[in-house]
């Protein structure tokens, strides 16, 4: 099956660049190249790709509102917002992830890299390095809404104690099998965990449980773990706190 991308970019060098990056992949095909927001939004409408690879800045609509219109379109497949940025640390990222952006990837990023990640979010699931992730949260922790986390939240207060844990995991950047030896569960267990999470919290892939995470305060912006706190196997593990794992490239996260 052949996947279809469109990309939105002001830069006619970069959507040539990526262009012809995309169409030398035998099963990807770019449907249509856009230069601003409210564009790329038209030409979705009428193409419907799978993936809309999404440069922020741009003119007329900037790619953060373009990423929410199309996430919120009505009718046939899903379209999935692939966001390409000129700095991993650029703080409009966290809004694109809000407005519903499946991942990121920096314009410095390999050819490789570029046709990986567009596979991988037309398949389902996120691209985003968990550690990535955090220093974006932790870049815009001040600015974020403050939303009890003691219960008075109803989609809080409507997890399990168990699904609180395993969220947390997944917000400090834990993969299935580290939140499974973490809280001494069988890696199918997390999974199943992390599936009653994205439907009761009413998101669709790992990112968004990260930025809920972070939003409802399960977990607190500019963590730091000590080295002591590291858990062991056991079923007490999820309280005392995972060992940081800090990854530097960009991998699927769901």
């Amino acid at each position: 099956m052949t996947t279809t991308v469109v990309i939105a970019d002001d830069q006619p060098l970069m959507r040539t660049a990526l262009r012809t990056c995309l169409d030398a992949e035998p099963d990807l095909s770019v449907a249509g190249v856009a230069g601003d927001g409210a564009e790329v939004v038209r030409m979705a409408a009428r193409l419907r790709p799978s993936v809309v690879v999404m440069d922020l800045h741009m003119p007329i609509m900037d790619g953060i509102e373009a990423t929410r219109r199309l996430v919120a379109m009505a009718g046939g497949t899903p379209v999935r917002v692939l966001v390409m940025t000129s700095f991993d640390l650029d703080e409009h990222i966290i809004d694109a992830l809000r407005a519903g952006a499946s991942g990121f990837l920096v314009k410095d990023a390999t050819p490789e890299e570029l046709v990986h990640a567009v596979r991988v979010i037309a398949a389902g699931h996120a691209f985003l390095s968990p550690s990535i992730t955090r220093r974006l949260l932790d870049l815009r922790a001040g600015s974020m809404p403050r939303i009890a986390s003691d219960g008075a939240d109803p989609a809080v207060a409507a997890l399990t104690v168990r699904e609180r844990d395993v969220l947390r995991l997944v917000a400090r950047g834990l993969t299935n099998l580290e939140i499974a030896t973490a809280l001494d569960l069988a890696p199918s267990s997390v999974k199943t965990h992390i599936g009653h999470l994205l439907a009761k919290l009413h998101v669709y892939d790992r990112v968004q449980l990260v930025v809920f995470a972070y939003e409802h305060e399960l977990i607190r912006p500019g963590w730091i773990e000590p080295e002591d706190a590291a858990p062991g196997p056991g079923p007490s593990a999820g309280h005392h706190g995972p060992h940081h794992v800090d990854r530097t490239t960009d991998v699927p996260i769901r």
